[in-house]
């Protein structure tokens, strides 16, 4: 279906059906940005406290080193250990944490907190090589690639406009005691970090309207698919129940009417059945029909009695029935078992013609 024919804003239901499978409208920049910010809030506040403290450490550490026997005993390293973990938790662990809590907080506020376990399920379509070149050499991932390109663009260009007036002063301060000469270089270095954390938040909270629009966009409906979802869930519980029984009714019957137009039945062989049929006019065979035990047992009725090859191979059956909707292609994956059951399929029929 065109995507010129979804003008209709999609439905309660069509968000919630996208938020349960992971699609949400989300900005890694503007998280970035909130961390970054978060951290250097937090260097502002405790960074006096860092620079002590490290300084605490190592001269400690000098000291002991200044007695190598001692530094080198099992006690002297214990103490070495013991300073140094001091530090980190006393200086480095209150910004972890406050950028932790940052990130945490700004992805609940983009999402909120409603965790989906389907969106973590295993999905080896994902791991699949040829949807992955897609995705890498594809023309959504060259546009990724120039909106980066732009953003650390716009970040340079701001903290060039905030360095380049401070080179004269930096240049001017050459004879500027050491204290004074630091404390000089930190002012200025805060400076520069906090206009590029404005400006790295500025374009997060523009990628996360992006992102919002270009999501609602996709969950676009048309008008029609508005129309069948209003008239099924304002019937009553037990016409929606009916409606959708004779929906499956009618599905499964256009199922059991391809099967005698398939190529050959994988089998559990008793569990599972998954009917194939390869014509040529797609890259790969197309599943056509698959079920589950009773479903299954008719599957393989209907193929004994319009001769399709049944072939039991378990590992196969199992694996495009979990994996493969009917009507769609089997996965690169499962090419080469599928090309062996239709090379002895082939092998066989060109036997009985022989013999005949």
């Amino acid at each position: 279906m065109a995507n010129h024919d979804k003008t209709e804003k999609p439905t309660a239901k069509r968000k919630n059906e996208a938020r349960k499978h992971g699609q949400v409208a989300k900005s890694t920049d503007l998280n970035s940005a909130v961390v970054l910010a978060a951290g250097m809030i937090g260097l502002l506040a405790v960074g006096p406290a860092v620079v002590s403290g490290v300084a605490g450490s190592m001269r400690s550490t000098f000291a002991q080193i200044a007695h190598p026997g001692d530094a080198t005993s099992a006690a002297g390293l214990h103490g070495l250990f013991q300073a140094f973990l001091h530090t980190i938790l006393g200086t480095v662990a209150p910004i972890a944490g406050l950028c932790a809590a940052a990130g945490v907080i700004v992805n609940v506020a983009q999402v909120s907190l409603k965790p989906s376990l389907s969106a973590i399920k295993p999905d080896f379509k994902k791991i699949n090589p040829v949807t992955g070149a897609k995705n890498v050499f594809g023309v959504r991932i060259a546009s990724e690639g120039i909106k980066s390109l732009a953003k650390v663009g716009a970040v340079g260009a701001v903290v060039a406009l905030a360095l380049i007036p401070d080179l004269t002063s930096l240049g001017a301060s050459i004879d500027t005691p050491p204290a004074a000469l630091g404390m000089l270089i930190n002012s200025n270095i805060m400076g520069i970090a906090e206009r590029a954390a404005i400006a790295y938040l500025l374009i997060g909270i523009g990628d996360f309207i992006y992102q919002k629009r270009r999501h609602m966009k996709q969950l676009k409906m048309t008008k029609q698919e508005v129309k069948e979802e209003s008239r099924q869930y304002s019937a009553p519980p037990e016409v929606r129940s009916a409606i959708r029984r004779r929906q499956i009714q009618a599905a499964r019957a256009r199922m059991m009417a391809a099967i005698p137009q398939a190529d050959v039945v994988v089998t559990n062989p008793t569990h599972f059945a998954v009917a194939l049929s390869y014509d040529g006019s797609h890259p790969a065979p197309i599943v056509v029909a698959k079920g589950q035990d009773l479903v299954a047992k008719q599957i393989r009725r209907i193929a004994e009695e319009n001769n399709i090859p049944i072939v039991p191979d378990p590992p196969l059956a199992r694996s495009l029935h979990k994996s493969v909707e009917i009507g769609q292609m089997i996965p690169a994956e499962l090419y080469a078992a599928v090309a062996q059951v239709l090379a002895f399929v082939y092998r066989m029929a060109g036997r009985r013609k022989a013999s005949a």
